[in-house]
């Protein structure tokens, strides 16, 4: 059979790590090892019942056999704006300021596609989520990376940044409470951000992915609630992470209005709509009883916990996350990210996925997600004590 060759757009994306991730995985556990998986992004819980219910109703009415709008239901986006405005006291005007997702990540890759041409500069996180650099390879777009090290609590330096670099961006991704890093954003950090946008002209794409994750009684902040912020940027929101809803493809971009309306003129052109039993489903989540996000962020925190704790316990210097489900520790001393990810898995069968995979300056660390019990977590901590690694001069060797 004829092998027809790939264009230049696909031959330029980058490398999907967790697929090959998957794979590795997959191949312990076809060969009949119990294999603890904490390497993908996946949350464990089921997605609440109301919204299941909601969702099950939805299906059973005939209107949403129906095409839906091809921008989404005004409820929808009402509800969003809703959301906002009792979750963060932020005004949105759900007309113009609200543009319905096929899940955050479409967004995120979508966004590039939007607002930039052949050459022009995007500011990205290192490390961040691998999908930033699809949609920067997608546009044609330059990439410039900007440090996020431990000593700036995982937040980057603008100073650090090349001035020319800065005038010439048109677009800059933060994401936070972040992954992988688990880091949240201050208030007078999301204030400089703004005040650089606003000088040098560059839109800010906020993912707010993990925007209900939050511990030790800090609420992750909004972008948005920053004054100016609406001015020069967006945020993106996915119903993934705050409902359990990863399945659904579900999430919403809300903000300055003319990068609103080019998302949904590009999402005209490549969908047709989202299912209307999704939309009803996910605006009973917005609207609708919040107690289960409540205990989802306990649950993780009560995870987290016992995992650091126990990870310190073996003498292993760990810091622990401020949010986001995951946590993000240092390797032992003489070994790169990849090394150690595959000494859990070979020897530990235990899967984490190594920093490296998330820029240069992941590499040193491995990002472990919080998505099993905290009786697997604690497994965890038993395997990870087996290791000869961890045995010998324990103090010495480890980050």
């Amino acid at each position: 059979m004829k092998q027809f060759s790939t264009s230049d757009t696909l031959n330029n994306l980058p490398k999907q790590f967790f697929a090959s991730l998957v794979k590795k995985v997959g191949k312990y556990i076809e060969a009949g090892y119990d294999v603890i998986n904490l390497g993908q992004g996946n949350p464990d819980q089921p997605t609440p019942t109301h919204i299941v219910k909601k969702m099950q109703e939805a299906a059973a009415d005939p209107a949403n056999h129906k095409y839906s709008p091809f921008q989404g239901h005004r409820y929808l986006k009402q509800a969003a704006a809703d959301f906002y405005k009792r979750e963060y006291d932020v005004t949105i005007d759900p007309d113009k300021e609200v543009a319905i997702l096929f899940g955050g990540k479409a967004g995120l890759v979508e966004i590039p596609q939007c607002l930039l041409n052949q050459g022009d500069t995007v500011l990205v996180p290192d490390p961040g989520y691998p999908d930033y650099l699809s949609g920067v390879a997608l546009a044609n777009a330059e990439m410039v990376r900007m440090p996020l090290r431990e000593k700036n609590h995982f937040l980057p330096d603008y100073n650090e940044l090349p001035s020319e670099e800065i005038e010439r961006a048109k677009l800059m991704f933060l994401n936070y409470p972040n992954n992988p890093t688990g880091a949240q954003a201050t208030k007078e950090f999301f204030q400089e951000t703004v005040k650089l946008a606003s000088l040098n002209e560059i839109c800010v794409v906020h993912d707010f992915a993990y925007g209900a994750i939050g511990f030790d009684g800090e609420k992750p902040i909004s972008f948005l609630q920053i004054d100016g912020a609406k001015e020069v940027g967006i945020e993106i929101y996915t119903l993934s992470k705050t409902y359990n809803m990863a399945g659904w493809r579900i999430g919403f971009a809300v903000g300055n209005s003319s990068v609103i309306s080019a998302i949904e003129l590009l999402q005209d052109h490549l969908y047709c709509s989202i299912f209307g039993g999704i939309q009803e489903a996910a605006a009973e989540a917005l609207t609708g009883p919040q107690d289960c996000v409540r205990e989802l962020n306990n649950l993780y925190e009560g995870r987290r916990n016992v995992l650091i704790d126990g990870l310190r316990s073996l003498g292993w210097n760990v810091t622990a996350p401020k949010g986001s489900f995951f946590a993000w520790l240092k390797v032992p001393k003489g070994l790169t990210s990849t090394e150690f990810t595959n000494i859990l898995l070979e020897q530990a069968h235990i899967a984490v996925a190594p920093g490296i995979a998330f820029g240069e300056l992941g590499e040193g660390y491995v990002r472990v997600g919080l998505l099993t019990s905290e009786e697997r977590l604690e497994e965890v901590v038993k395997r990870i004590s087996q290791l000869e690694i961890f045995k010998n001069d324990k103090k010495n060797k480890m980050g």
